[in-house]
């Protein structure tokens, strides 16, 4: 049994095309340190470098095993989060009796609530177990949860699976977060990121085609919302296999890769410095995310720009409704909604990938773009339906904010504890914002809505002002490490012991 200070040698690794004179021999901690050393420990046979064409085919692999996963996964969850906007307009609200006062917005604020309870307890266990394992069970509880829904006869047991929902499915963005930092360099991170957050939007297409062909369900025992969820729900359940069987959770221990392949995927990461996976949660890590300023401004920063959820995901069929259409033109006339959020959301993360430094200003054209729709379905008259249907489908363009927002956390953040920390206290900012969007918005004001359009934009503008703080927060963090003289290096790349405000050899992307 090795002692805790064992110690063991390995190369530096390098790449061909980045010139170096001799490979440089580092100590490194193969028990305490970031787990990847290990695996280089293994894995070296002397021959550390490699060029850019076969890193790219490798690129190309992991995309195809994991992104599909990732993408698959988020849009069923959003489907089944989102359902209940779908569902109100076929009898959820008149068989639960959700139309009494506010009952059916805190239906959809409750859900949060078990959100806010399960992050920080799911986003540990995947760190401490497999992630793929955990991400299975997780998916599959969910699924029968959502099909539990059918069997709710009352508002009060409705409320009881809402909020057991998102305490399930608390963990399943954190973790893909993580996932997303494990296998690729930040250059690479905000791409990948948008990819399957953008599922959000196109699930919003399919989700309500799907609805809408089982809002025409008249026979059986069942009302047409019920048979949404148990479809939802069966669907999820079958998902929830293919992720514990075919999920690759990180480069150390992904099947499917050789022993080159392995080493690459490993070694390739030492640009980020920020480590790749590690099982011990560190309490200096919590401590230097709790007190971090970076952070501190993206958790608000989340916050407010979620206000604008309430009247996207849970009230966007229903003010739509509240326009004239009937039943089922009011699902189909928010279908387009998807489409642009998730082009929007896709699109400005593969810009933040091709352009250097760029993050922060789509992430202030996300926003402008909500706040114009909200201030559109606003101040429209009610007559004209064209521009509110307009206003509708650019309201989700803060989607792509959030997307960006998610990239440049990530990237910005070094240790595997305080990545996990970080990842999910953004998903808890996420809750918290969406508990408050719904809120915002009472059956009273309908349906013009006027008091929680208003909070809805100067959340908004708010999140827009905080946005601009971060990057010139990062900014003069990284003016002043050049200063002192320390370079950007990659030293301490597996050294998990060090968060990026202890690594001065870290520099902050913008």
């Amino acid at each position: 049994m090795p002692s805790d200070k064992e110690v063991q040698h390995v190369e530096t690794p390098r790449m061909d095309r980045v010139p170096s004179d001799s490979p440089k021999s580092t100590p490194i901690d193969t028990i305490h340190g970031d787990e990847a050393l290990k695996i280089m420990a293994a894995s070296h046979d002397g021959n550390d470098t490699w060029d850019a064409h076969e890193e790219k085919k490798l690129v190309r692999k992991i995309d195809l095993r994991l992104m599909p996963i990732l993408c698959v996964t988020y849009g069923i969850q959003y489907a089944d989060k989102a359902m209940l906007a779908q569902a109100a307009l076929f009898g959820l609200r008149e068989d639960l009796h959700l139309n009494n006062g506010n009952r059916f917005v805190f239906s959809s604020a409750i859900f949060y609530l078990g959100f806010i309870v399960g992050a920080y307890p799911a986003i540990m266990m995947a760190q401490r177990w497999p992630i793929e394992r955990v991400a299975a069970s997780i998916t599959f509880i969910w699924g029968i949860i959502v099909m539990g829904s059918a069997a709710c006869k009352s508002y009060q047991a409705f409320y009881a699976q809402r909020f057991f929902l998102g305490l399930i499915e608390a963990g399943v963005g954190p973790m893909f977060m993580l996932v997303v930092g494990g296998w690729y360099k930040k250059d690479e991170q905000a791409f990948r990121m948008g990819a399957w957050f953008s599922c959000t939007g196109y699930v919003s297409i399919i989700s309500p085609l799907i609805n809408y062909g089982l809002g025409h369900i008249t026979g059986g025992s069942l009302n047409p919302w019920q048979y949404m969820y148990v479809f939802a729900g069966a669907m999820t359940t079958l998902w929830s296999v293919v992720i514990l069987f075919v999920m690759p959770p990180d480069p150390i221990r992904a099947k499917g890769l050789s022993d080159r392949e392995r080493y690459i995927a490993v070694a390739r990461m030492r640009s980020n410095n920020a480590g790749v996976r590690n099982k011990h949660l560190k309490k200096s890590h919590i401590i230097d995310a709790l007190t971090d300023i970076r952070f501190g401004l993206a958790f608000c920063i989340v916050f407010l720009m979620f206000f604008a959820n309430g009247p996207n995901s849970t009230m966007s069929a229903i003010i739509v409704n509240s326009y004239g259409f009937s039943t089922l033109n009011s699902l189909l006339l928010v279908t387009p909604a998807g489409l642009v959020s998730g082009t929007i959301e896709l699109g400005v993360c593969y810009l933040a990938y091709r352009f250097k430094n760029i993050r922060v200003y789509l992430f202030v054209i996300c926003v402008c773009l909500t706040m114009t729709s909200c201030l559109l379905l606003w101040q429209l008259p009610r007559s004209a339906t064209a521009g509110l249907l307009v206003a509708i489908t650019f309201l989700p363009s803060f989607g792509g904010a959030y997307a960006i927002m998610l990239g440049l956390q990530i990237a910005n953040t070094a240790g595997y504890t305080k990545r996990s920390v970080t990842s999910s206290g953004l998903f808890m900012a996420w809750c918290f914002g969406n508990f408050t969007g719904p809120l915002l918005f009472k059956k009273e004001d309908a349906p013009v809505y006027g008091p929680g359009f208003r909070v809805v934009v100067a959340g908004c503008a708010s999140a827009v002002v905080l946005i601009i703080v971060y990057r010139f927060v990062c900014m003069w963090e990284n003016k002043r490490r050049d200063h002192s003289g320390t370079v950007e290096a990659f030293d301490n790349a597996y050294n998990d012991d060090l968060t990026d405000r202890m690594n001065k050899q870290f520099r902050y992307i913008l």
